[in-house]
């Protein structure tokens, strides 16, 4: 392996670690450890079936995508590709890792039923919905103003995966993120051009969506791969959120631009990298915890918020009312005659003529703990 390295401390890191690797992605991926992925972003060759050149009225032509890493013989030479590349990246992926894949209608299809052959699990396909996007000029079909990202885990099993949900919902001013992100295409300063004004990769992604997808995915240390590495918008955005990137590419000037790119990238600080986490990430406290503590003490009442049910604590920490029995969930919907319930939202104790949520004792343990 003989990466383009833009790291200064080899010793501290594996050698491919925040690198571009000059190559083929399949066999670079091969030479990469196994399960040593957090995750990965693809944007691979989307097989745009182009006939002919494309004009706009003013008979300009437009300049669409007719590289050669883009044209395959046929469907099955493509999917042979994509199987090729998509195992090779499974197998690079941690067990708790995803993958994110990008593609228009040309290939994404076709892309989703291999992953899902290789047993990838989905769990979201996210649209992104371009807010300027290219006018259709031959007025023969609708405006192509969306591609289409797949988000999916290693293994249907793999329930640690990261999703920073509550980061993403603060993201959205405290609204739940949905699946269609609204984000203008790379363009302006943002877009890279050579010493003739030209673009240096004709489908540069914007900052802004790869930035939305690691903060999605990833957690400040985490090592984010993409093997179609291009000019770098991947390894500029993880420098500049914490994050550690490998590239794979085989085309040199993409290459060159993409190091002298991440080499500009002044790391973002560790203080505004913290993101909200909601009470789904913080650890787990047992509710017998509060005994313990002495918070709360056995053979003392708990009531709902309006004083509707009472339960009494038992020594071992479950909650006994009337007939029922069991856990502060299990009786919390018990006797709501629900098949679930918080317990720890529902239950509350009296303090100072007050009643209280345990919820908060909860957080004092927690408190204690940090």
């Amino acid at each position: 392996m003989t990466p383009d390295s833009s790291s200064s401390d080899p010793k501290a890191q594996p050698e491919w670690l925040n690198t571009i690797i000059a190559g083929d992605c399949v066999a670079a991926m091969e030479k990469l450890p196994a399960a040593s992925i957090d995750v990965i972003f693809a944007d691979p060759p989307y097989n745009l079936q182009l006939e002919g050149d494309l004009h706009r009225p003013d008979q300009s032509k437009v300049d669409a995508v007719d590289d050669a890493w883009d044209q395959f013989s046929s469907f099955e030479a493509y999917d042979a590709f994509t199987r090729a590349w998509l195992l090779a990246a499974r197998r690079v992926l941690k067990p708790n890792g995803t993958i994110w894949v990008i593609g228009s209608y040309h290939n994404i299809f076709r892309v989703g039923a291999l992953m899902q052959d290789l047993r990838f699990w989905m769990l979201n396909d996210v649209i992104w919905r371009k807010a300027n996007p290219m006018p259709n000029f031959r007025g023969r079909r609708f405006t192509n103003a969306h591609e289409t990202m797949i988000w999916a885990s290693r293994d249907q099993d793999a329930k640690s995966y990261t999703f920073n949900y509550d980061a993403m919902k603060m993201l959205n001013d405290g609204t739940q993120m949905r699946s269609d992100w609204h984000i203008p295409i790379c363009n302006g300063s943002e877009r890279l051009k050579n010493e003739d004004g030209q673009k240096v990769h004709p489908t540069q992604k914007p900052a802004a969506l790869l930035q939305r997808v690691l903060l999605t995915s990833t957690k400040p240390g985490d090592v984010v791969l993409d093997p179609f590495f291009g000019t770098g918008t991947t390894g500029a955005v993880a420098k500049s959120l914490g994050r550690n990137f490998v590239g794979i590419e085989r085309d040199a000037s993409y290459r060159k631009a993409a190091l002298a790119r991440i080499a500009a990238v002044v790391p973002i600080s560790e203080e505004a990298l913290v993101v909200s986490e909601g009470k789904r990430a913080a650890p787990r406290i047992p509710f017998g915890r509060l005994l313990e503590g002495g918070l709360l003490s056995a053979g003392e009442q708990m009531t709902d918020a309006k004083g509707r049910h009472a339960a009494t604590i038992r020594v071992d920490g479950s909650l006994t009312c009337g007939s029922h029995a069991g856990s502060i969930h299990k009786v919390g919907a018990l006797v709501q005659g629900f098949e679930a319930c918080n317990g720890w939202t529902y239950w509350y104790v009296e303090r100072d003529g007050k009643r209280v949520c345990i919820d908060e004792f909860r957080e004092e343990i927690r408190a204690m703990a940090a």
